[in-house]
């Protein structure tokens, strides 16, 4: 949703076609392309023989056979989660039932925060409540087979229960929709958090990985650099939300309108609801003050 990162948007991935993506690695697009989720869904197999799913997707009858020819006469020893949206989700359980396999996430969806009374904020990947997964996956937690590892980083920000997975010893993270190649991820209160976003981002910029593979769109390479890009670019935001407010603009529909010139308008809610994220940061750092509850019609001053 932003046009000053060097983002990768040709991207044209056959729909519903395993191709390998990284040695050990192949990647499924779901057909659920739509303004939040690009081409679809990238649903990841790790290892052959015996593998690892990584974010089935939506219950999509077309994407689950898509998946089902791809692993066929291998065993499947995991199906992972990287966050409880149903975009990535819903068919976990399903296919760990139908193999025998355990399902493994950080945890069951929850709000970074209580949402307030008569909130209602749900975007087209909304929340999936409905998943509990069999095996808690903590931060630092391993999925290990002979074959391969994956080692859980708790990256809260688009989620309260997001993490990326490392796959140990090759230098490539998948890192779900906290960091991707196409867009800027959504950060939608009361769902995401964006002091936790920003300090996920940290955390990333602090490791060695060479190589991401998000939940949606291409790979992305120089990962480190990326990230502190994506780090400044929330900054500048955060920044030009500021003086909005110092200038008098008090209200969200008002901030996006100056600041997402030129929207797809049906991602107007989601950049509303990225303002509010910052401006709820804001008012916990004592820069912004608001009468009542922040919500997207709530009006806001600068201290």
């Amino acid at each position: 949703m932003s046009d000053d990162l060097p983002f990768e948007r040709h991207f044209e991935p056959p729909i519903g076609v395993p191709e390998a993506v990284a040695p050990g690695v192949r990647r499924i697009v779901a057909p659920n392309s739509s303004p939040f989720t690009f081409r679809g869904t990238n649903t990841y197999i790790v290892g052959t023989g015996n593998v690892a799913i990584i974010d089935p997707g939506p219950d999509d009858a077309a994407h689950r056979a898509a998946i089902e020819q791809a692993i066929e006469g291998e065993t499947v020893a995991a199906v992972v989660v990287t966050h409880t949206h149903r975009d990535h989700s819903p068919l976990a359980p399903i296919m760990a039932t139908a193999h025998g396999a355990g399902t493994y996430a950080f945890g069951r969806h929850r709000p970074a925060r209580a949402p307030h009374p008569g909130e209602d904020q749900r975007l087209d990947a909304s929340n999936d409540t409905d998943f509990t997964p069999d095996v808690v996956l903590p931060d630092g937690g391993r999925v290990v087979t002979d074959d391969w590892s994956l080692v859980a980083v708790h990256t809260p920000g688009h989620t309260a229960n997001h993490i990326c997975l490392e796959l140990e010893g090759t230098g490539t993270l998948f890192s779900g929709d906290h960091v991707m190649a196409w867009s800027t991820s959504v950060v939608a209160p009361p769902d995401g958090n964006m002091a936790d976003f920003m300090t996920s981002l940290d955390t990333l910029a602090n490791r060695q990985d060479r190589l991401y593979l998000p939940g949606h769109g291409g790979a992305l390479r120089e990962p480190q650099r990326f990230v502190r890009l994506l780090g400044l670019h929330r900054r500048q935001r955060e920044t030009a939300i500021l003086k909005r407010l110092r200038d008098g603009v008090d209200t969200i529909p008002e901030i996006v309108e100056q600041l997402y010139k030129g929207l797809d308008p049906r991602l107007f809610t989601a950049a509303g609801l990225s303002v509010l994220a910052h401006i709820e940061d804001l008012i916990d750092r004592d820069l912004v003050a608001c009468d009542g509850d922040p919500t997207l019609s709530a009006s806001f001053r600068a201290r």
